[in-house]
């Protein structure tokens, strides 16, 4: 607002920094604020840049709003060097360079005061200090590992607050309650955690046990929040006597009492108590004066109680506060109609239309605060301003006129309203808040025939985690209708990765795509599915070969045509479709196209060197060093290039030019030659080290090499079956992760690679090609095993080709 009201020229209206378009949005709703002077001890503020340049000091000056005469002034220490009385505004930015004596200068500071000698801003030139150097995060320790439930709460609350996408908060609490069942501030976090999951009854069970600890010594304690949660719990099951008396009780503590009496509020206004709702509302506001639901209530309660003038009073002051309290602004259009006002009440909801911007999640937040105190028909006025003059309705709102319909005892006018919401287009529809459970749950006794309304909720259990409840919901949707694409593609998640289930989750998401084949997205999951499952490679490459409009559609399903061409060793075909595209990165493809890229170019070149056509090897390889800019990624700083280093020397070495090929191989030896559980997609491959071998070989340095190859052996068998856990940090990793991995068996599939590599770098062929096909056998699409097996007719070949004479 302060910044608005300093938008003047001459003291008039300056909007040339706006759009046109916003500019009656700044005159109606920020000026007025000039006018009254409700900004006006507002805390003043600018901002200030002071730079050094040689013997040159540059100083800007931007304020918030208009100060006349304000004063700028450049220290030296104590001494001043500069001072100006200058205007100061949005429009009026103070920019100068003042001039510095050489030598001399010692702690520079800028002081922007107003005419009054106030400071608006001030700057004190940084020295240049030693500071510690602060210790980096620390990943949560397993709950068992956590020594005192005091940790165990804290932990579990940070994994919730920063929503982990592999810890569960509620590990950390079960723990903690498996050590003390009692422990007050770990019953409540899981209680709240059911809360927010719509798991009610479960939620109480864990207030209450707060409670009882709690209140063990106290009637009245310290902290109010476990009797406030239990009174949601109980509201939320409609409970409302009950949950009348935790609320109250919360009221002792002074933290609770905003929230507290707001809820006993709405609770006495469901009883149509409306002057002791009043009351609680009066009582709210003392601890939240600018509340906007309870200044919302208080005005409807106003309204209940015949109260116009004082109602009509609280709505100018509301919308004075904050013009954007669309509650207070629907209240004022009932009362103007309640005046018979017509004219000025449909200005007002044009108004308020305006500047909910048909936003369907605003006119359903208003309705559920008028229903949450049992006001039903308001709730309806209030959603049906949406619906009006639409064809297509967030399908959610159509169910929410039918719940309000269903309290009012209206069963014809809900049902109406329950068959139009199951017959919305379900596009982007995905129930979230709390109250739509008690909504979808009314829609399906009213109307059992609608097949919509299971899948919503379905959606909604799903996305909080309770897996058993979305997947009966998921499969009553089918049974009710089984012509709807998405609900069989929901339910193929939910059986394979919460239940194991792996044959109907094929057979349901086929039936998905079955029903519309159209959906490119299906489409890339089904063919992960059948990845996962380990289906053939040329089967895999013929099923999306039938639907090349939907291939060309999607970016990963073009990159997976590439990656099953490169994998059935079609290396050219694979090269001139990557260079057909322009690519696009995104999150969890990180590498991918660049790996396709490199790996059709490596292996053509490896096919070129066999050929003794070491001009196309040479050419092939130099390509790699810079990647095409239509594959959306650059090389990442430190990407080791063993492998293309180590052909390079090679095609060399086969040319004859042993300068170059033996700095070549130096650099092939050169990086990490530890192997590490490569998960993620940046972590040291381990064919890099295995090349390194290589090259030392060329070096005639047999004697690393085979080190090299013995420790490649070791770290595979040691780690061939250790149980494998994300990184409490990891933040991308190597697949698509549509369906969930088994990272025990990735790992063991790893470790037997290593021992592959190890192997073929000691040349001792056939144990390599058997751990490479074990390889192969557990994951077909292992590109490492695929391309290394190939390898054994590389090596040997080569040998047969070049002097076995080291360089």
């Amino acid at each position: 607002i302060e910044l608005m009201t300093g938008m003047f020229t001459n003291n008039q209206p300056d909007f040339s920094w706006i759009q046109p378009q916003e500019e009656k949005i700044f005159t109606q709703y920020f000026m007025p604020y000039s006018k009254v002077g409700l900004v006006k001890n507002a805390t003043k503020e600018a901002m200030l840049n002071l730079e050094v340049d040689n013997n040159d000091a540059t100083i800007k000056v931007y304020a918030t709003a208009i100060y006349v005469n304000a004063k700028i002034v450049l220290y030296n220490n104590t001494t001043i060097l500069f001072e100006v009385i200058t205007n100061l505004s949005p429009a009026q930015v103070f920019d100068e360079i003042i001039p510095l004596k050489a030598g001399g200068i010692d702690t520079l500071k800028v002081v922007v005061e107003d005419e009054a000698g106030c400071i608006l801003v001030d700057f004190v030139q940084e020295q240049n200090l030693q500071k510690t150097i602060p210790q980096p995060a620390e990943a949560a320790k397993a709950p068992k590992d956590i020594e005192t439930n005091e940790l165990l709460y804290l932990n579990g609350l940070h994994v919730e607050q920063y929503r982990h996408a592999t810890f569960s908060a509620t590990d950390y609490y079960e723990e903690a309650l498996r050590r003390d069942e009692n422990d007050i501030r770990n019953n409540n976090a899981l209680g709240l955690w059911y809360l927010r999951r719509a798991q009610f009854v479960k939620a109480e069970s864990y207030f209450r046990k707060a409670i009882d600890t709690l209140a063990m010594r106290n009637p009245n304690p310290y902290d109010g929040e476990p009797f406030y949660n239990l009174g949601c719990a109980l509201k939320m099951q409609d409970r409302q006597d009950q949950a009348y008396d935790a609320f109250y009780k919360s009221t002792w503590n002074d933290a609770w009492k905003h929230a507290a009496f707001f809820a006993l509020a709405r609770i006495a206004s469901t009883k149509k108590k409306y002057k002791e709702a009043l009351i609680f509302t009066e009582q709210s506001l003392v601890k939240n004066w600018h509340s906007h639901s309870v200044r919302h209530l208080q005005t409807a309660m106003l309204r209940k109680n015949k109260e116009v003038d004082k109602a009509r009073l609280l709505v100018e002051e509301s919308i004075a506060i904050d013009p954007f309290n669309y509650g207070c602004r629907f209240e004022q259009y009932l009362l103007l109609l309640q005046d018979n006002n017509a004219d000025e009440g449909a200005l007002a909801l044009d108004e308020l239309k305006h500047l909910m911007r048909d936003y369907v999640h605003n006119y359903i937040e208003y309705a559920l605060d008028y229903s949450a105190a049992g006001l039903y028909e308001e709730a309806i006025k209030f959603l049906k301003i949406y619906i009006m003059d639409k064809e297509e309705v967030y399908p959610m709102a159509y169910y929410y006129l039918g719940f309000f319909s269903a309290k009012l005892l209206q069963q014809g006018e809900a049902l109406l309203y329950f068959k139009k919401a199951a017959s919305m287009k379900p596009d982007y529809c995905f129930p979230h808040r709390i109250e739509d459970v008690a909504v979808l749950e009314t829609a399906m006794k009213v109307n059992p025939e609608d097949a919509k309304a299971p899948y919503y909720l379905g959606n909604f259990w799903y996305d909080k985690r309770q897996y058993k409840e979305a997947i009966h919901n998921f499969e009553k949707s089918i049974k009710l209708d089984g012509h709807f694409p998405t609900v069989y593609r929901n339910l193929s998640l939910a059986y394979h990765n919460k239940l194991g289930r792996i044959n109907e989750a094929e057979s349901c998401l086929e039936k998905a795509f079955h029903l519309d084949t159209s959906d490119a997205r299906v489409l890339m999951e089904l063919d992960q599915l059948y990845k996962k499952m380990n289906k053939a490679v040329a089967e895999r490459l013929a099923f999306l070969q039938k639907y090349p409009t939907l291939v060309e559609d999607r970016d990963d399903l073009f990159l997976e045509r590439i990656t099953l061409l490169n994998n059935l060793g079609q290396y050219q075909a694979a090269k001139e479709l990557l260079a057909s595209r322009h690519f696009h990165p995104w999150e969890g493809g990180e590498g991918k196209v660049v790996g396709q890229y490199l790996l059709a170019g490596v292996e053509l070149a490896k096919k070129a060197l066999i050929e003794k056509d070491y001009h196309l090897a040479l050419q092939l390889l130099q390509c790699t060093e810079q990647y095409p800019h239509n594959l959306g990624e650059g090389k990442l700083y430190g990407t080791q290039e063993n492998d293309i280093h180590y052909l390079q020397g090679c095609t060399y070495e086969g040319m004859g030019l042993k300068e170059e090929a033996t700095a070549c191989f130096e650099k092939a030896t050169i990086g990490i030659s530890e192997p590490v559980q490569a998960i993620f997609y940046n972590d040291a491959q381990p064919d890099k080290i295995f090349y390194q071998a290589l090259a030392w070989i060329k070096l005639n340095n047999q004697q690393k090499a085979t080190k090299i190859c013995n420790r490649l052996i070791q770290f595979g068998k040691e780690h061939l079956n250790d149980t494998i856990h994300i990184d409490y940090f990891a933040v991308s990793l190597p697949d698509l992760l549509v369906f969930d991995q088994d990272l025990d068996l990735k790992n063991k599939l790893h470790c037997l690679y290593l021992i592959g590599l190890g192997n073929l770098g000691l040349k001792n062929y056939d144990e390599a090609e058997q751990y490479f096909n074990e390889v192969l056998s557990g994951d077909v699409n292992h590109f490492g095993a695929r391309v290394h097996v190939n390898m054994i007719d590389f090596l040997i070949q080569a040998e047969l080709s070049y002097s076995t004479n080291s360089i």
